[in-house]
């Protein structure tokens, strides 16, 4: 495991998947952010605090808080495959330069998915920060297949 440790491919791997994984992370309190910033909780004892005549209009979905929870799904749905396929591209042997394309391009693109989703940008910003990560996903999972099978 500690020469693993000192291969300048798996280490950048890891800075790139923490740097996804910590953003991902970060989507929970972001979203909580947005629930007491709109006034919109999920369940009872979301609003226990709150006195009871509060409490109905309280218990409601917002586009904002929905919007966040949607893109924290999305990361889940993403740096989940990356951080995988990430894995075995790391440890297939690529180059040092084409994997750090394919890493900064996937954190990239997932942060700046995070700040149209968030913010509303006009499509088709998000569709393309979407798309342009998994492409990197895909072409690493291609990339390992190649190197790893040989059919």
């Amino acid at each position: 495991m500690l020469e693993l440790m000192q291969d300048e491919v798996f280490k950048a791997f890891s800075t790139y998947a923490l740097i996804v994984i910590l953003k991902m992370m970060l989507m929970s309190p972001l979203t909580t952010f947005y629930r007491f910033r709109k006034g919109s909780f999920a369940t009872e004892e979301d609003v226990a605090f709150k006195p009871a005549e509060e409490r109905k209009k309280l218990l409601r979905t917002h586009p904002d808080v929905e919007r966040v929870r949607r893109c924290h799904l999305n990361d889940l749905e993403n740096v989940l495959p990356f951080v995988l396929v990430g894995l075995f591209y790391a440890l297939s042997g690529p180059e040092l330069p084409a994997a750090l394309l394919h890493f900064r391009i996937f954190a990239g693109s997932r942060i700046f998915h995070t700040i149209s989703y968030v913010g509303a940008f006009p499509q088709p910003c998000r569709a393309l920060s979407f798309l342009v990560g998994l492409a990197a996903t895909i072409s690493m999972a291609y990339n390992t297949f190649s190197q790893v099978f040989v059919i």
